[in-house]
């Protein structure tokens, strides 16, 4: 089992090196449903998960002037404290194991199909929101909207670890059309792991990370990020992105039905 999980990261890891996004959207599922972890376990194990393999990121898009700090900081203060109360609440409703784990896998399948909605209609947006300036939020709005959008996906990501990718990445998109692809993607990824870093801490607070898991996932899926980012260039991103999309659609359905 150790060797399957191993190849699974692995395997998550180099869509995420090709894609740029489906961490959560495909680590997530997977332990859930081919591996029979519960969904509370799945979501703690992929959060530290994705904290750790996040940093490495953040450096590397710092390195070359991708991000920016102060969308990061607005972000950071409507996420954290959501992150934080959201834990409370399920801390709170932890006695209730079979409901929450229930809620949690529906919480997953409909992430993922936000995910999947803004994975094909990211580019559409970022076009409409580019020829519409006057539909464009400015200075305190702006700063507002960022600050509530960060504070959805700080609940979103805390309960069901899926969304601060490709969900964040549109959002980021729409409110700052002007950022380039490599920008949305450094600032996204940078905002990302003090999310799931608190996210994670909340969820080791509740018991509900595999750490003997979570090791063989990254040992997976360091090589796996590496040769994909290094892959990704000969691989045409719409057809990364309709199988991204096919597989996540996939997913949602079998963690509904």
């Amino acid at each position: 089992m150790s060797v399957t999980y191993i190849v699974s990261g692995f395997a998550v890891g180099l869509l995420v090196g090709l894609t740029g996004v489906g961490g959560g959207s495909l680590m997530t599922p997977l332990l859930t449903l081919l591996f029979g972890v519960s969904p509370t376990v799945a979501v703690g194990t992929d959060l530290a998960f994705a904290s750790t393999t996040k940093i490495a990121g953040t450096f590397a898009h710092r390195y070359k002037g991708n991000v920016h700090w102060n969308i990061v900081k607005q972000l950071c203060i409507g996420a954290l404290p959501a992150a934080v109360l959201t834990t409370l609440v399920l801390k709170y409703l932890g006695g209730l194991d079979k409901e929450i784990g229930q809620v949690i896998r529906y919480s997953i399948a409909g992430s993922v199909m936000l995910t999947v909605i803004a994975l094909i209609f990211r580019t559409r947006l970022q076009n409409w929101m580019s020829a519409h300036p006057n539909r464009q939020f400015h200075g305190k709005k702006l700063v507002t909207a960022t600050i509530v959008s960060g504070a959805i996906l700080g609940t979103l990501v805390t309960i069901s670890s899926i969304g601060a990718g490709a969900i964040g990445a549109t959002i980021l998109v729409l409110l700052y059309p002007r950022l380039t692809p490599a920008e949305i993607a450094g600032t996204d990824i940078a905002y990302a792991v003090p999310l799931t870093a608190i996210a994670a801490l909340g969820h080791w607070w509740l018991g509900s990370i595999h750490w003997e898991l979570l090791a063989m996932l990254l040992l997976g899926s360091v090589p796996g990020i590496t040769l994909g980012s290094l892959a990704s260039r000969a691989i045409p991103e719409k057809v990364l992105r309709v199988l991204l999309a096919t597989t996540l659609t996939t997913v949602a359905f079998k963690l509904v039905y």
